[in-house]
C-alpha cells in the first residue's frame, strides 16, 4: 500500500497513502514522523492549522 501513487495533472505521483499529524501529541510526533518514514511512509501531513510543523520536522 505504501507504494501506490495517485498521479497529479502535472505528472508527479504522490503516495496515496500518508501520516497524519493532526491530533499526536507534540511530544511524539517527531518520533512518530521518524518512525513511519523507516517502515516506507513517504507523505507526511503537516497542516498549517495543526501547529506542528516545524515539530514534525525535529529529526
Amino acid at each position: 500500500m505504501l507504494e501506490n501513487t495517485y498521479t497529479l495533472e502535472n505528472g508527479i505521483k504522490i503516495p496515496k497513502l500518508g501520516l497524519g499529524t493532526w491530533f499526536i501529541d507534540d511530544s511524539k510526533v517527531a518520533e512518530a514522523v521518524r518512525e513511519a518514514v523507516k517502515i516506507g511512509y513517504r507523505m507526511m501531513d503537516t497542516a498549517q492549522a495543526y501547529g506542528n510543523e516545524v515539530i514534525c520536522c525535529e529529526l
